[in-house]
């Protein structure tokens, strides 16, 4: 999956495989995750958001099943 860095104060980077509907967000903590099921209108809505953490906090944050990627440290602002 390629992910790309974003200008946020909560996410360095994000990635989306479109043909499984995976949602891949690093934050600036360095924890991964990744968000299952995710369509991809709500994927393009993140990338339009004037703030991505704001978005998602409100359509993403507690809305998939998610996973922390092993080997990633979360410092608080992911899911948990």
């Amino acid at each position: 999956m390629n992910t790309t860095a974003v200008q946020s104060a909560t996410l360095a980077t994000i990635g989306y495989d479109n043909s499984c509907g995976i949602l891949q967000l690093e934050f600036r903590n360095r924890a991964v995750y990744r968000y299952f099921g995710v369509p991809g209108p709500v994927h393009d809505a993140l990338w339009a958001a004037a703030s991505k953490g704001r978005y998602f906090n409100v359509a993403i944050r507690g809305r998939f099943p998610h996973s922390l990627v092993p080997g990633t440290e979360s410092g608080g602002r992911g899911e948990r």
